[in-house]
Parts: C-alpha cells; structure tokens; sequence
C-alpha cells in the first residue's frame, strides 16, 4: 500500500486546486447525441480525522467512472463501464469495476464483467452526509484500527475480484429483481446472489426496499470486509435488508447483514452487522446521525464474539452541485474522532 501513497496524494492535491478554480455553475463532463453517449463521474474528497482529538491524520478519497453506450432499435443498447477509486488502490487492485452490458428497456440488463454483485446493486445503504464513505469500507478504520473483526459494511456483497454475470429486470409494478454468478475465482469455486428492490417513488412519504442473499461454494483465504480475517470454509451463505424512508426533507434508513461460515477454518469472520441513521437537508444544508452495530463471532461457541459500535453525526454545506464542505464527529471501537473535509464532484 505503501507504494501507492505518492500517486494518490498527487490525485487529491490536484482535486484541491480544481475545487479553487471551479467556477460557481458546476463542471458536466458528458457527450449524448441520438445514438451514443459518453461520460465522465467522480469525487475528490481531502481532509484530516483526528482520533482521541489529539493528532491530525491526513485522509482521501477519491473515485473517477468512466461510461459509453450505443442506442439501437430504440429500445436497446450496449456499453461498458470502467471504474477506479482509492479503495481499490489500498488493495492493489487498478479498477473498481470493469464490464460490459446490454440493456433492452422491456426487460432488463445483463452485465458481463467485473462489477458489484445484484444484491449489492440492488441494495440500500444509510443515510449519511459526511465523506468518510460509511457504506463501503469506512475511511476512518484506516486511522482507528479495531481491536478485533468488525464488519463494517451492512450491505451485502460478494466481491468484485471474479468474473460476474448480472441479470436484473425492469421495475416491474415498482419491484425489480436480479441474479448474479460468479466464477474462475482464486478464491472460491463459485458464488451466486439475488436481490429484490421495491419502490414506492410516488407520494408524499417515498420508500425503498431491499433484500438480498448469497451462497458462495468453498472460500479459501477470501475477504470482501476490508476489517475482518480471510476466511477458508465448505462456504459461506449470506443474507441482507434494508429501507429507506423520505418524508419531505428528511431521509430514515435501517439496514442489516447476515454472514455464516460452514466449519471454518482459524479466525472467525463472520457474524452480524446492522445500521440505523436519519438525515435533514434544508437549503444547502445538511445534517445526518449515523449508527452501525457490528458482532463477529456469533455463530461460533469456541471463541468470544467480538462486538463494535460506531455513531457519526455529520454536517455538510454544499456551495453548488460540485463543492461540498463537511464536518463529522463520532466514535468508533471506543475511540472518539472529529474530521473535517473537502469534496468535489463532477
């Protein structure tokens, strides 16, 4: 990881001066005509967390998406997708996702590549404003090492490091549906996931529902939680949950993920997480209060289960659509924290 630090840094000093130049309207990186379009998406965020309020720790973050597609016979088109962000450059990986798809507008997509699985991408995360990406791999566990396995991540996912197949359909009364598989893996012989989402988009209050599971056939020396062991096993079964409720300007969300390991072998990592968090916007402002529980170990009786509680409340001022500044405070595997930051998108 050590390697990398140097690039990176580079990357997230360039996306401070671009947050100094840009201008006051936003930036839109993107081409559509009748047939193709292209696009660029990403963020750059820079700041300090500063564990026990004693010492200032740098933290970045940093993700850039690449998209092509082609339209014909109007309701169908093909495109690809490539991704890279700084969780994939602590994991000496140089892509995020990589894959192909086609898309027929009455009935679905299929995907072929390396990407998410289907209950991931159908899945709900929490409600939180802050830049610490509190669904995917926290950033402040980079600086608060846990003093045992914590899975941090309450959404479902099967990894991005094995060749995948996605199917998902259309929304189909406000429900819609997905199968992935996945192969050729280095470790695994095979996983294979559904997921559910359900919307109810119309009304005065919105909600989403998610639910997902997974069975993955003989994982060895395999880890999607970025702070729990690898896991060998006969395999590993999954499931998932979550709901996200908007009232006008305030967003609920509760979520939860369960992980079992058939006669595992050395440290376990598996067990429970589950999440709660609300947030409020009004104008450019916004403020959330987020909640994670993890416990691993549960299933296993031979060692004590190792259980984590994480609460963030957060703030953020969004000066346009591209530039954000954010502020949170919280504690985690009992240290408490404050971080400030940067972030621009585009």
């Amino acid at each position: 990881m050590k390697r990398f630090m140097r690039p990176v840094l580079g990357t997230q000093f360039l996306c401070v001066i671009g947050l100094l130049t840009l201008p006051a309207h936003g930036v839109e990186l993107k081409y559509e005509s009748d047939d193709v379009s292209l696009g660029l998406t990403g963020y750059g965020t820079i700041g300090i967390l500063e564990p026990d309020f004693e010492r200032p720790d740098f933290v970045g973050d940093w993700r850039v998406r690449g998209a092509a597609a082609y339209k014909f016979a109007d309701v169908n088109s093909i495109g690809a997708v490539y991704a890279i962000d700084a969780a994939a450059i602590d994991e000496d990986k140089f892509f995020r996702e990589v894959f192909g798809y086609w898309q027929n507008n009455d009935f679905g997509r299929l995907e072929i590549g390396f990407t998410d699985s289907i209950a991931r991408k159908l899945g709900v995360g929490l409600p939180d404003v802050g830049g610490l990406r509190v669904n995917d791999k926290p950033l402040f566990y980079k600086q608060i090492t846990p003093d045992g396995p914590v899975i941090s991540d309450t959404t479902l996912t099967t990894g991005r490091s094995a060749p995948r197949i996605n199917i998902a359909s259309v929304s189909i009364n406000g429900a819609q549906y997905g199968l992935s598989v996945s192969g050729l893996a280095h470790h695994y012989d095979y996983a294979t996931d559904i997921g559910i989402k359900i919307r109810q988009p119309s009304g005065k209050i919105k909600a989403a529902y998610a639910f997902g599971a997974s069975f993955m056939s003989h994982p060895n020396e395999y880890r999607t939680d970025a702070y729990t062991p690898r896991v060998t096993a006969d395999w590993r079964a999954q499931v998932s949950g979550g709901i996200n409720v908007q009232y006008n300007s305030w967003m609920f969300g509760l979520t939860g993920r369960l992980i079992y390991d058939e006669n595992p072998i050395g440290r376990v990592s598996d067990g429970l997480a589950a999440g709660a968090g609300v947030s409020y916007d009004i104008l450019n402002y916004s403020v959330s209060l987020t909640y994670i529980f993890s416990d691993t170990g549960i299933w296993n009786r031979d060692v004590d289960d190792y259980m984590d509680h994480t609460a963030i409340a957060s703030f953020r001022y969004k000066y346009n659509e591209n530039i954000d500044l954010w502020i949170s405070g919280g504690v985690t595997t009992e240290t408490p924290f404050i971080a400030a930051g940067l972030r621009l998108s585009f």
